[in-house]
């Protein structure tokens, strides 16, 4: 399996497109001038304090006031008010690791206890704004590396419970205990798996040293409200922080000053693998030359197509995002209905994991997959979709299959959900209405006359479309015409036609019958 990441800068915008086989598996669009990343720690103060929802909201400067739960204080935010109220007062405190913790605010606690309109705050953004809502925030501030992520005011060490070696948990656990500094806790992250204790080492140190900076920050802004103190990462760095390794053969980027932020940051992480990552510089965009633009335009759309015909339908509410399963009305008559049921749900399966985890969605997802009869079939499916599911980083929770054929599922969300308008203006009404995006237009022919042989008896067949579109279909020595021909083993032949609108098509025979299937 070749996996290749391709990363175009356009503008003010870098996209980062990961591809398994040449297949679109995740897609992160982002702009370099953000407001708010995941990860970004501000020096803030408390604007509002809601009882009713044991949550405050605090200002950073938003339209919207960011949100902050009491269950998000993080267990130590009695240590953590106590050092920045000192900071602030200006008063001399001792080495971080010198501090005496305070005991754990209790879990049953109200947030009217422990803060207070105008109180100093220092929070760090958990979830980016989403529609009308702010930033959500949490107080227990947590510094991400590639293998391990560094909390303050813990003498906690966790370890991925995707590490499933009980002896390599137990290493990673013992190593790092033996050189974590006081105050200092730890979740060591499924990459540092069989990691050298070096440089596991080197990696805390600095992560300690940043957080020591933090620190310092705040002692020199303690006066301005809402700061930045710490920025994330940028999404490029954060992206291949969290989804590198050495599985993927090439990271090929087509800018320059993206070239060498990346080759310096692959570098630092895997010294062995920089020569992996290569500058583009052909000719055609990068996205059209490795594919990924036709994929884009085919996968985010309202319809996408599975296989055979079927065809998945993706909508979106306030509360929800619902996937309809269609088998498009293509059923094999050598099958049963039940055969066929299970036969598109299964594709369908692994289909939707791959747009759950490339649309990046989140909350809740509602699947309605075809009515299926037996039992193990169900079974069948539900541990289809855990598996397809099973390299997704966001974490999720999949349900069996209820009595009405409905798959609930819910995942982790971070970040809004990524939108990309797919649709395309009207040529033949110059704007006022729009088509689905022309580049689809080959395969989705292709497809209908693929089910035509399969299922009719017809051995001629006149593909009718617009003039513009026959002379494209008709182009070159090779033309698409002539290769659906050897393709298909079907007497095919384009005819132009100008009652036929842009992107219109019918299937007719030598006697201008239409072909109904």
């Amino acid at each position: 399996m070749s996996k290749e990441i391709i990363i175009r800068g356009r503008d003010k915008n870098v996209d980062i497109a990961l591809l398994e086989d040449s297949k679109l598996l995740e897609y992160v669009s982002s702009e370099n001038n953000i407001d708010f990343a995941v990860g970004d720690i501000y020096l803030a103060k408390i604007k509002k304090v809601i009882p009713s929802l044991n949550a405050v909201f605090v200002d950073l400067g938003y339209e919207h006031a960011a949100f902050l739960h009491y269950n998000d204080l993080g267990p130590n935010f009695q240590s953590l008010k106590t050092v920045l109220k000192n900071i602030i007062a200006g008063k001399n405190i001792p080495k971080f690791t010198q501090i005496e913790l305070l005991p754990e605010i209790d879990k049953e606690g109200v947030v009217s206890d422990l803060l207070h309109i105008g109180d100093p705050i220092l929070v760090q953004v958990a979830k980016e704004p989403i529609s009308t809502k702010g930033p959500k925030l949490c107080s227990e501030i947590s510094l991400a590396g590639r293998n391990v992520i560094l909390l303050p005011f813990s003498n906690k060490i966790s370890i991925s419970q995707k590490i499933e070696s009980g002896d390599e948990k137990n290493r990673l656990r013992k190593i790092t205990k033996s050189f974590i500094p006081n105050n200092y806790g730890a979740i060591i992250r499924t990459a540092a798996s069989g990691c050298d204790v070096s440089v596991l080492e080197k990696e805390i140190s600095e992560l300690v040293a940043k957080w020591e900076k933090i620190l310092a920050k705040i002692r020199e802004v303690r006066n301005k409200t809402p700061y930045l103190v710490q920025r994330e990462v940028d999404r490029v760095s954060s992206l291949l922080r969290d989804v590198y390794n050495p599985s993927y053969s090439d990271i090929i980027v087509d800018d320059k000053s993206l070239f060498e932020e990346v080759k310096a940051y692959i570098s630092s992480i895997a010294p062995e693998y920089e020569k992996t990552v290569r500058l583009y510089s052909a000719g055609p965009p990068i996205y059209e030359q490795y594919g990924v633009e036709k994929q884009i335009k085919s996968s985010f759309g309202k319809t996408v197509p599975v296989k055979s015909g079927a065809y998945l339908i993706i909508e979106k509410t306030e509360a929800l995002h619902v996937i309809d399963v269609n088998s498009g009305n293509r059923t094999k008559a050598d099958k049963n209905q039940e055969s066929n049921a299970i036969e598109v749900n299964i594709a369908s399966a692994i289909e939707i994991a791959r747009q759950i985890r490339l649309r990046d969605l989140g909350g809740i997802v509602i699947v309605d997959f075809i009515d299926m009869k037996e039992n193990d079939n169900k079974v069948k499916l539900y541990e289809t979709m855990k598996e397809a599911m099973a390299d997704d980083r966001a974490k999720h929770n999949i349900l069996p299959l209820s009595k009405f054929g409905l798959m609930q599922i819910t995942r982790q969300r971070v970040r809004p959900e990524l939108k990309i308008n797919t649709n395309e203006t009207c040529p033949t009404c110059k704007g006022t209405g729009v088509i689905s995006p022309s580049i689809n237009f080959v395969q989705e022919v292709e497809c209908e006359l693929a089910y035509i042989r399969e299922n009719t008896e017809h051995k001629k067949i006149n593909v009718r479309v617009h003039p513009f579109i026959a002379s494209h279909l008709k182009k070159g020595l090779i033309s698409i015409e002539l290769r659906w021909k050897f393709k298909y083993g079907l007497g095919v032949n384009v005819v132009p036609s100008n009652e036929n609108t842009y992107l219109e098509y019918k299937f007719t025979t030598n006697d201008h019958e239409e072909i109904i299937y």
